[in-house]
């Protein structure tokens, strides 16, 4: 009798977590679970708008517990919003954080963490495990679907002197509790709902084609791509279909397991330097940048991008790589333009004068790392000229 390959030892990382409707109302009871005596919530200005920190509020109160608010964060969050909670978290006497929002407050809200327990600058902790101590117990509220740090072991924050985005990969940073409640997307606008949507699905697709991979996290890469062919265009036409909105979430849980630990690839390096640069919209970036990346890719890894096609729904049929590789690209092309993502980098406000440095730093992104292919600095360069 033959035997497969055996897998290889692998360790997988993920938080405890709550999904569904209701589920951003039990942030009292979790804080409870913790001890908490005074929770900082740390969201920005826009969500405080929509209300969902209000509810979060509400829900700490039912359980006497004190709390405290900040919100002094961008998108992309910069260092220095990093060091300005971790002083404020000091000051107020906090000992558990929620943060409530897209990426942005709740990488900052990762990177507050683990300023207050090692008392280091927080680009000390640049790189693959180099948090010492975790931090105070976090709870991550996500009111995208898309973004995934809820369940991630990834932050990123932008290193506001060299503008460069610097990736923190530990562990330590995975939430201890995310409480994933569809309701909270629905304050979403329709550009954010796509651009958060094709982030999730770039997690999915670079997750899948990482040299990193495994069985699990192929698993829920390709029901996550699976679910986000057909919602997404779905939530877009129809943003009050709750059921999509449920489904789109999920498809955000299942990629961010999925890349949280098969890590993600060069669209991912290449859009964070026009976010550390430029200050761009992240999930926008990553959309205009997928078909151009996954041409480059495509030799390297080309069942892995059939797989990827027949679950998109291609036609995958074609007897040629090349004409199979051309299906999925006029594919994708399509597929973002469906979720009002038309523009390209020039509409973005990228100049060919940007390029180089843009690629230099690429280059030496970590998630570069477990891209199918290594490119080289020149390579990234024409990529980035394609997408202008």
């Amino acid at each position: 009798m033959k035997y497969g390959k055996r897998l290889e030892l692998r360790k997988f990382v993920a938080p405890e977590f709550v999904f569904g409707e209701g589920a951003l109302d039990l942030a009292g009871q979790y804080s409870d679970n913790f001890g908490a005596e005074k929770v900082l919530i740390i969201t920005d200005p826009g969500v405080r708008k929509t209300g969902w920190a209000a509810r979060v509020v509400s829900s700490l109160n039912s359980h006497g517990i004190n709390y405290a608010v900040f919100d002094h964060i961008t998108p992309n969050p910069k260092d220095y919003e990093v060091m300005a909670g971790a002083e404020f978290y000091t000051s107020e006497q906090c000992d558990v954080i929620i943060a409530i929002g897209g990426g942005s407050p709740m990488d900052c809200a990762k990177g507050v963490g683990v300023v207050t327990t090692n008392q280091k600058h927080i680009l000390k902790f640049e790189g693959v495990d180099e948090v010492p101590v975790p931090g105070p117990p976090l709870i991550c509220i996500p009111t995208t679907a898309g973004t995934s740090a809820d369940v991630s072991q990834f932050s990123i924050i932008t290193d506001s002197s060299r503008r460069i985005k610097i990736a923190i990969i530990s562990k330590t940073v995975v939430p201890d509790i995310a409480l994933i409640d569809p309701e909270t997307t629905t304050t979403m606008p329709l550009e954010l709902t796509a651009a958060t949507g094709m982030d999730a699905l770039v997690h999915a697709i670079e997750a899948y084609v990482s040299n990193a991979g495994s069985p699990l996290t192929d698993m829920n890469a390709l029901e996550a791509i699976r679910i986000i062919k057909t919602e997404l265009p779905g939530v877009i036409r129809n943003p009050a279909n709750m059921v999509s909105r449920d489904r789109m979430m999920l498809a955000s849980l299942l990629a961010g397991l999925a890349f949280s630990n098969a890590s993600l690839g060069l669209v991912h390096s290449m859009a964070h330097c026009l976010g550390g640069l430029l200050d761009l919209a992240h999930g926008e970036c990553n959309a205009v940048l997928l078909e151009h990346v996954v041409d480059f890719n495509y030799e390297s890894a080309p069942e892995k991008y059939q797989k990827i096609g027949e679950t998109l729904g291609a036609d995958m049929s074609a007897k040629t790589r090349d004409g199979r590789k051309t299906a999925l690209l006029e594919y994708l092309s399509e597929f973002r333009k469906k979720t009002g993502i038309h523009q390209r980098l020039t509409d973005m406000g990228v100049k060919s004068s940007d390029i180089p440095r843009l690629s230099e730093n690429a280059f030496n992104d970590p998630c570069l790392a477990t891209n199918p292919k290594q490119p080289t600095i020149r390579q990234i360069e024409k990529i980035y000229e394609k997408a202008l």
